[in-house]
């Protein structure tokens, strides 16, 4: 047995990189990574590519270069398809990716802390906690909130579900009485929330919105009276703050107050939007957030973190400690410790120390550039709206936040345009999404990267302008 022990842990110690092979795959990797940051001004906004070596590639018994798998990485991975690292992507709602955070991630991967239970990592927890404190002071939240650093708005939002589902004491047996209200522009991860939660069960309205897109409250009002008289409850309010199509902040403090007339849990979607309160200017826009019962944030679009980076906050710490607490005999060494534990606070026990990639940039650059780059966003939508108008274009409402639409109108504008955003994808020097609204075709403009200053945006402008010449 101990001569099979020496030879598996001679095996296993492969896993172990001594000092100089880790430092030639540092050499290498960060090598790169400088390489793509610099190369981003040149590179397309989407490519349109295959991967036809990274299909065929299988795990083996033995392993492979460094170098193979960097190469793969290089020419297929980061070749194909959106480049979200990119100034150029002005689709969707462009995700982040701050060189200050993958150093964070690198430090939080490599040191491995376990950032779920205070017990196990108290500096870790800490550093969350502290994070989430600030997310709380900006919406306006007294201290009794908390919140949960999570993967993103999806279980960001299912989280701010289930607490509102069992604060409410909503089941099996009164959810057909129960009324949820949202308008027709709430995210798609809300649908998923109630289906996971059980809540497709309950009474969905969906509300009229105004020309802007915006909840309409009047309407609102009104249902919520209707649904009071016919016996059935208020249950929850959806409001958005910045929607994905059209960037649309609903009337957050009317809806606030017919929620608190009524009874109803008040829930503020604000994964792309909310930053924008960091603006002085923009915070009579975001007036009664603070009386939300719950709102989602995402730093992975309004601090233009990377990817895998959303938040839940809700006013009262209890209602979220109640819906998500569970013990187990083999964790009795981790309870009755003050702090807070993020496993205490979502459906995650097992959960990457993501709190780190937002700490250090916010420390390391200060909020002041973060505020700069939300208002430099806001102005440079402004001006691709004025410019693309200029155009021909017929656009959206004026851009509330930093996401525009706008559609060019041909006799067919419904052929006309999909043609164009097939001219426009082909082309993938910038990158451009469409989507639906209202039964008509629109492609979006939403200019939420960091990367992105005045020169993207000329060019974009100019990229339209020469597909259009392809596609009359």
């Amino acid at each position: 047995m101990l001569r099979q022990l020496e030879e598996l842990e001679a095996i296993a110690r492969r896993l172990e990189p001594t000092a100089a092979q880790r430092s030639a795959i540092q050499n290498q990797a960060f090598e790169y990574t400088g390489q793509f940051i610099e190369s981003l001004a040149q590179k397309p906004g989407y490519t349109q590519a295959d991967c036809p070596d990274l299909s065929a590639l299988e795990v083996a018994e033995l392993g492979k270069p460094f170098e193979e798998l960097l190469s793969l990485l290089r020419d297929e991975v980061n070749h194909a398809g959106i480049n979200p690292a990119s100034g150029y992507h002005l689709g969707y709602i462009p995700g982040g990716g701050l060189w200050a955070s993958a150093v964070g991630d690198m430090l939080a991967a490599a040191t491995n802390r376990y950032a779920g239970i205070f017990y196990a990592s108290p500096g870790a927890v800490m550093i969350e906690n502290q994070m989430i404190r600030w997310l709380c002071s900006l919406v306006g939240y007294p201290a009794t909130a908390h919140g949960n650093l999570t993967s993103g708005g999806s279980i960001a939002n299912l989280i701010a579900v289930q607490a509102a589902r069992d604060a409410r004491g909503i089941c099996s047996g009164n959810v057909r009485q129960a009324v949820i209200y949202f308008t027709a522009q709430v995210h798609h991860c809300v649908h998923k929330a109630l289906r996971i939660t059980g809540l497709h069960e309950a009474v969905q309205r969906i509300i009229p919105m105004n020309e802007r897109y915006q909840m309409d409250t009047a309407a609102l009002e009104e249902a919520m009276k209707k649904d009071m008289e016919a016996g059935l409850t208020p249950f929850m309010v959806i409001a958005s703050a910045g929607t994905t199509d059209t960037g649309a902040v609903d009337p957050l403090d009317a809806v606030a107050g017919l929620c608190g007339q009524y009874g109803a849990w008040f829930h503020i979607d604000a994964a792309y939007g909310g930053f924008f309160i960091l603006l002085e200017e923009y915070r009579e826009k975001f007036r009664g957030i603070e009386r939300a019962d719950s709102v989602v944030l995402d730093p992975h679009k309004g601090l233009f973190l990377p990817y895998g980076s959303g938040a839940v906050l809700l006013k009262d710490a209890q209602k979220l400690i109640a819906a998500n607490t569970q013990h187990a005999a083999y964790m009795q060494d981790a309870y009755g410790l003050d702090e807070i534990s993020p496993a205490d606070c979502g459906p995650e026990l097992s959960r990457h120390f993501r709190g780190l990639r937002m700490w250090l940039p916010l420390h390391l650059h200060g909020v002041e550039p973060f505020r700069a780059a939300l208002r430099e966003k806001v102005l440079l939508c402004r001006y691709f709206h004025e410019e693309i108008r200029k155009m021909g274009f017929e656009t959206g409402p004026e851009p509330e936040l930093s996401v525009t639409m706008f559609r060019y109108p041909a006799n067919d504008p419904e052929a006309f345009n999909r043609k164009l955003i097939d001219a426009l994808h082909a082309d993938g020097r910038v990158f451009f999404s469409s989507t639906l609204v209202d039964g008509r075709f629109w492609i979006r403009c939403a200019v939420g990267s960091f990367r992105t200053h005045l020169a993207e945006i000329r060019k974009a402008l100019g990229m339209i302008g020469e597909c259009m010449e392809g596609v009359i």
